[in-house]
């Protein structure tokens, strides 16, 4: 299952920060930010629950720049 979600974040560099974190979070098949149209597509594995993911995603990215945000 695929979801894009609204992002906010302020450069590129933190972007691409942002989807290698989301890459690595369990939960997680694959994981596209792009910083032109401020959009996160996250593609879940089989079997998982988006919500809980997005937290443990969301969670992963606050560590790469604290004031980035997520629309859940």
């Amino acid at each position: 299952m695929k979801k894009t979600y609204k992002i906010e974040v302020d450069c590129a560099n933190c972007a691409n920060l942002m989807e290698d974190a989301a890459r690595k979070t369990s939960g997680v098949q694959n994981a596209t930010v792009n910083f032109m149209t401020q959009k996160m597509i996250v593609e879940f594995a089989e079997g998982q629950e988006s919500a809980g993911v997005m937290a443990a995603v969301q969670k992963a990215c606050k560590k790469v720049e604290p004031d980035c945000e997520i629309f859940l």
